[in-house]
């Protein structure tokens, strides 16, 4: 955290819990370089906008319904807590740690999750409009119902559960599948063109390539493409 950068900053609503909002003072008076120790406190009630929590742990945190727009929460441990209904528009989520978090019905419009780490995350019905999702690491997330108008996914290892309510319409970059998509009781994973089809179909601009250590060079002049045999 930048010099002066805590001590110009107030929350604009404490936790409801009387014994977290006394930490929190007492965290904003304390002297440049220490992180928020949240672990397992209960947030519910803060608006926590635009404060840098750089660094901080809210591990198995109760943060329903906090407020946390544009906040900073660079390299945060989050994993676990319980980010049902937070607002995180234009969060920086880079590198953050949000492994086993709740974040259903979640607002992540615009945030910047560039490296982020998302390990059985049930994100239903989240929105994440705009949303940067670059290098991070996506696995057995439940996206079901989220909205992904307009974000841009590049380079991600991915294993996601989508829906028919999943939006996707304006989503753009590359992913390298395959992901699963509920219909009801159909289930069906899709990977490779078959991907491409059904999130382009739907108004996205995905581009599917193969994962790191699947890839090979591409066909060309001096590297003809290798068919199977009996092709």
């Amino acid at each position: 955290m930048s010099s002066g950068t805590r001590e110009d900053w107030h929350p604009k609503e404490l936790p409801a819990d009387s014994e977290v909002a006394r930490q929190l003072r007492e965290w904003l008076t304390e002297e440049e370089g220490y992180c928020l120790f949240g672990i397992e406190q209960d947030f519910r009630g803060a608006d926590l906008s635009g404060g840098d929590f750089t660094s901080s742990w809210f591990t198995r945190a109760n943060l329903t319904d906090v407020r946390l727009v544009e906040a900073v929460l660079y390299r945060a441990d989050l994993q676990s807590a319980d980010l049902t209904s937070v607002d995180l528009t234009g969060a920086d989520l880079v590198r953050a740690n949000l492994n086993e978090a709740v974040l259903r019905s979640a607002r992540l419009d615009g945030a910047d999750m560039v490296k982020a780490s998302l390990h059985g995350v049930d994100a239903s019905g989240a929105s994440f409009r705009g949303t940067r999702i670059m290098g991070a690491s996506l696995f057995h997330v439940d996206l079901s119902g989220a909205d992904l108008t307009d974000a841009t996914l590049v380079h991600n290892s991915s294993r996601v559960t989508v829906d028919d309510a999943t939006v996707v319409r304006g989503l753009s970059g590359t992913v390298f599948g395959p992901i699963t998509v509920r219909n009801g009781e159909d289930v069906q994973e899709l990977a490779g063109r078959e991907l491409q089809a059904w999130i382009n179909e739907r108004g996205g601009g995905i581009e599917v390539i193969a994962p790191p250590d699947r890839a090979g060079p591409a066909p060309g002049p001096c590297c003809p493409a290798v068919l199977p045999d009996g092709a």
